[in-house]
């Protein structure tokens, strides 16, 4: 099945950002951002994620973009291509790539479980359901292994048919459509919320500066939050935004294109808050944080809320959108993997990949039932928190801190390579005087993040 290709492009500018931002748009936006926010101070905390992610998240952003665009590949591909004769920067392409199959593994099984809700609630599955039971609906979910694999397998034969239909014609296309679709659905949401009954308690907790709070959780623990909000929003460290930006020209600058992505990801980030903090405090409900807020806390405030079926449809809608954009994304950058690197067809590559990734999301399936007694991180943990704990703990920051070190150094890339990719074409450029804090600082910051992950996972063992 191996046939040499013209490498495919996206078709707009437009594609470009939409698609670069439902990457980094997902759950994460939804059901962990609101709850810091809530839980750091509101505002006051907003503030502080704001300042750490165009500091953090933005300049590593930049930089996948510049190697994808500058080797016209994917991540694997791309280091060895850019990378200075006799050196070994390409180690982490397969790692990379690698990164990718681990994300799918529980973000799929994530996903059906978001479409197993979805039409449950359209089809009035929750109605006339109290609280206990609305509890036991996500329980009997997670124990039934048949019933989730059936939804995860739904989650991704549907990614990989968009990808199957082209770059254009399928992967920007259906994006686009699928992201206008999601904003519009938010804000509809977003307005139900804020007409709800004593809704400006629940706007006063999400956005009010309450300095209290921070000072309660300590500065340290307030501050490691939002640099590490800021740094995994945005998906960076493991190829994906390298493959997005490998399809585009260089009529643009990409800071100013990083800029528009990072806006739209927080633009979403924040809504959700508009959404569910609202909604919770007009019906007394406390938001928690996690999948127990999407899957056990939202429903109960659907049943209790006037026409809350039609809602609670709109809402799983939002969040399949969500998560849909997400899987396009990362399938996508495996798709190209084997494209380029090992000359598959398009629709090969999605057929073999389909049914790799069906297979291998099995063991978190099994994780909640057959595998429950397996509890890799400590009590109450599943396969599911290992996985997690693997890309976002270990591979997305050790891959960010390769990047900055592969663009600022001269044994990898260097700064002026860099630099002259980023600021090819029109637009904002990337600052200059900025290579001392790119060079030296900047990888402490992420390393101080790689630490911090391993620290708290290991230190409650």
């Amino acid at each position: 099945m191996k046939t040499k290709q013209t490498r495919e492009t996206l078709g707009s500018r437009l594609g470009f950002i939409l698609l670069s931002a439902g990457c980094a748009i997902g759950l994460g936006n939804v059901w962990r951002f609101p709850y810091i926010v809530g839980k750091y101070g509101g505002a006051a905390f907003v503030i502080l994620y704001l300042v750490f992610l165009v500091i953090i998240g933005l300049p590593v952003m930049v930089m996948e973009f510049s190697i994808g665009r500058a080797s016209r590949t994917n991540i694997s591909g791309a280091l060895r291509r850019l990378e200075p004769q006799n050196t070994r920067w390409h180690f982490f392409g397969p790692i990379a790539i690698a990164g990718n199959y681990l994300l799918m593994m529980f973000y799929t099984v994530i996903t059906g479980w978001i479409l197993a809700y979805l039409f449950g609630m359209a089809g009035g599955a929750f109605q006339g359901c109290d609280v206990i039971q609305v509890e036991m609906y996500f329980s009997k979910l997670q124990a039934n292994p048949v019933k989730q694999i059936f939804w995860m397998a739904c989650s991704v034969i549907l990614g990989f048919i968009i990808c199957a239909g082209g770059l254009q014609k399928g992967v920007e296309k259906i994006t686009k459509i699928i992201m206008l679709f999601l904003l519009a659905v938010m804000l509809i949401l977003a307005i139900n919320s804020l007409l709800l009954p004593e809704a400006e308690k629940g706007l006063s907790f999400y956005l009010l500066p309450d300095f209290s709070k921070m000072a309660a959780s300590g500065l340290w623990e307030v501050v490691f939050a939002a640099m590490s909000q800021a740094f995994f929003t945005l998906s960076i460290g493991m190829g994906g935004m390298a493959i997005l930006g490998s399809y585009i020209g260089k009529d643009q600058s990409l800071t100013g294109e990083s800029i528009r992505v990072i806006a739209l990801d927080t633009f979403v980030a924040l809504m959700s808050g508009l959404i569910i903090f609202p909604a919770c405090f007009s019906y007394g409900v406390n938001p928690g944080s996690g999948p127990g807020l999407i899957f056990v806390t939202l429903p109960n405030i659907f049943n209790q809320m006037p026409g809350g079926r039609l809602w609670g449809t709109l809402f799983f809608i939002f969040m399949a959108f969500a998560a849909l954009t997400t899987l396009i994304a990362v399938f996508e950058n495996i798709i190209s993997y084997w494209i380029d690197l090992h000359c598959w067809s398009r629709r090969w590559a999605c057929v073999v990949n389909c049914i790799a990734i069906i297979v291998l999301a099995v063991p978190c399936v099994l994780g909640f039932n057959a595998f429950s007694d397996f509890q890799p991180l400590g009590q109450g943990t599943a396969i599911l928190d290992l996985e997690d704990f693997l890309v976002s703990s270990t591979i997305m920051p050790l891959g960010s801190l390769l990047f900055i070190l592969f663009c600022s150094h001269r044994y990898g890339w260097g700064w002026n390579k860099f630099l002259a990719e980023a600021d090819t074409g029109s637009g904002l450029k990337f600052p200059q005087g900025l290579r001392l804090y790119i060079t030296w600082i900047l990888p402490v910051i992420v390393l101080g993040i790689f630490i911090k992950g391993y620290w708290d996972i290991f230190s409650k063992l």
